[in-house]
């Protein structure tokens, strides 16, 4: 249909049939590399200035990230002056590893070396294009040629390290990038990088980083991992390199690849939170991180205040994180779909009856606590949600437990009232709905007094006396009776004003408060005359009232709606 796409080249994946990359687990965090403050920022509309890049840089080191790279110091003054600021404030703790980015080009890696001048721990980060299209198009040369300048570059930065370490004692390390591996013929990539460790003296003991970026990313993640895996098995001297990958997100599959790509072999992540950064960004390191953390794997970096960090982002980037961003947007947690909120419920119920050490609720990949969200809302109520989600609210922001019962007829006004708003119902408009429903009904009948008390008969039974005064049709009617129970003497005496053809189904009662003023919520469970079920709500400090009250709130309740809708009211029927 569209002819336009016989212009693109197919990607030629590698042959490796025996792979084994797709048998691997991750069961430990790779090294992580933030390189927000220098490929993230380069790609700002508005890059970050001074005093944004230093707050960014402290919210990496708190975040537990141990290297950083911070710009190209080469490249503009002001790559070299957060560089060199954060040198002279002494502000990089003594666990932290600097990186600076330079392209293998010697006047350039000589201004990289007078920038980190007085650093202690820096990983010097060169890099030259391998790729066949630059080759063919930007730098119309052979692999040779390509070869030579990494070379080159390799030998100055060896030389140039050795005086450094000789007059300060800096501890500089190595990392050198085929840019744009994934676009490279892979016997290539292997050659120039072994070239490049040759020139550096690698060793087991002081091993170069290899970093192998999807600078582009050019086909499916699977692709990028068997180019890793090959990597891996084809490099001579391999104990004597650090694997790291770099994946960008062009296809929109950074974090597969970057999961593939820690199976195929990769030690080392270099990202950015949020995956900002070029055209469609880099692989976001926290999405990845949180990834493992939801498997059990530690991932080594803190993200429990992840609402604080997105809050730092966007300050300092300008840009906005998404509301289905993983892990960190404002819905990634939320349900407004019934069979969703069900579903949780029943999950968040379970993990309280049973004790499980394991999170095991359905719909959530992992506890909203964890990133700091218990505040935040997982259910919330607009039109397409379902009985269990008004429950669920009433639970989570009012402690409320609503009887499983009374689910469909609450979640029917609750859903009544969302249509009727054409919007979400915040959790207070719930409570208000809840309040207005149950809380609030004292007519027809009003209780004005009552008092319960027990007496025991010689053969130790035990008889509960209620005695009250209620008022109905402008007139106080005195009852009381007796019964086996509260409910029950409570029954027998509205019975002898007329108020009968009631039926006691059950009832549920906790506390709905604390400390020596607490109160109890009980919640009726009734069937009417007509035989259709009826549900009140009674709060007292006693028990035995509140379960009363919860009474008189269901007949109430049934004899508005039977006025409402011009049905007999009469209770004698």
């Amino acid at each position: 249909m569209y002819e336009g796409c016989k212009k693109y080249i197919p990607f030629q994946p590698i042959h490796l049939p025996d792979r084994q990359w797709p048998d691997k687990i991750i069961r430990e965090a790779p090294v992580w590399c933030s390189v927000d403050l220098r490929d993230g920022n380069q790609a700002l509309i508005d890059p970050m200035n001074l005093e944004e890049k230093l707050l960014f840089f402290q919210t990496l080191v708190d975040i537990g990230f141990k290297e950083i790279e911070v710009g190209f110091p080469s490249a503009s003054e002001t790559e070299y002056e957060i560089l060199r600021t954060l040198i002279e404030r002494d502000l990089i703790p003594d666990d932290v590893t600097i990186q600076v980015l330079v392209q293998a080009r010697p006047h350039l890696i000589q201004k990289t070396f007078e920038a980190i001048q007085g650093a202690k721990n820096v990983i010097v980060h060169f890099y030259n294009s391998t790729s066949t299209l630059q080759r063919k198009v930007v730098f119309k040369t052979d692999m040779q040629g390509v070869i030579d300048i990494a070379v080159e570059g390799a030998k100055l930065i060896k030389e140039l390290t050795e005086a450094e370490i000789r007059k300060s004692g800096a501890n500089i390390r190595f990392e050198y990038s085929p840019e744009s591996f994934s676009g490279t013929e892979i016997e290539n990539s292997v050659l120039i990088c072994e070239k490049v460790m040759e020139a550096l003296g690698s060793t087991p003991e002081n091993k170069l980083i290899l970093n192998l970026p999807n600078t582009v990313e050019m086909a499916t993640p699977n692709c990028y991992a068997d180019q890793i895996e090959y990597f891996c098995r084809h490099l001579k001297n391999r104990e004597s390199a650090i694997i790291s990958i770099h994946p960008h997100n062009d296809r929109g599959t950074a974090t597969a690849a970057t999961e593939l790509g820690i199976m195929a072999g990769a030690e080392r992540v270099e990202g950015t939170l949020f995956g900002n950064g070029e055209r469609t960004g880099n692989a976001d390191i926290m999405v990845v991180a949180m990834n493992m953390y939801s498997q059990g794997v530690d991932p080594k970096l803190d993200f429990f205040h992840i609402h604080d960090i997105r809050e730092i982002y966007e300050k300092c980037t300008k840009m906005k994180v998404h509301e289905r961003h993983p892990y960190a947007g404002d819905l990634v947690f939320t349900a407004f779909s019934g069979s969703h909120q069900d579903a949780i419920k029943k999950g968040v119920d379970y993990m309280t009856k049973s004790g499980t050490p394991y999170w095991e609720v359905p719909y959530l990949p992992i506890n909203p606590a964890d990133v700091g969200r218990e505040y935040e809302p997982i259910i919330r109520i607009n039109s397409q949600s379902g009985k269990g989600g008004a429950a669920f609210v009433m639970q989570q922001y009012f402690g409320y437990e609503l009887p499983k019962a009374m689910h469909p007829e609450f979640g029917a006004m609750v859903k009544t009232a969302c249509d009727e708003t054409g919007r979400e119902l915040r959790p207070q408009e719930i409570f208000d709905i809840f309040r207005r429903a149950y809380l609030e009904v004292d007519y027809p009948y009003n209780l004005k007094k009552y008092k319960l008390y027990e007496e025991n008969d010689i053969s130790g039974n035990t008889q509960v006396h209620f005695e009250g005064v209620i008022r109905f049709k402008h007139a106080d009617h005195p009852i009381s009776a007796a019964g086996n129970g509260p409910i029950s003497a409570f029954f027998h005496a509205l019975e002898t004003v007329g108020i009968k053809n009631y039926q006691f189904v059950s009832y549920r009662e906790h506390a709905i408060s604390s400390g020596a003023d607490s109160k109890a919520v009980s919640y009726i469970h009734l069937t009417g005359p007509d035989g259709e079920p009826l549900f009140g709500v009674g709060i007292d400090n006693n028990i035995s009232l509140a379960s009363i009250k919860g009474i008189i709130c269901a007949i109430n309740r049934a004899k508005n709606a039977a006025n409402n809708s011009g049905g007999d009211t009469n209770e004698n029927v």
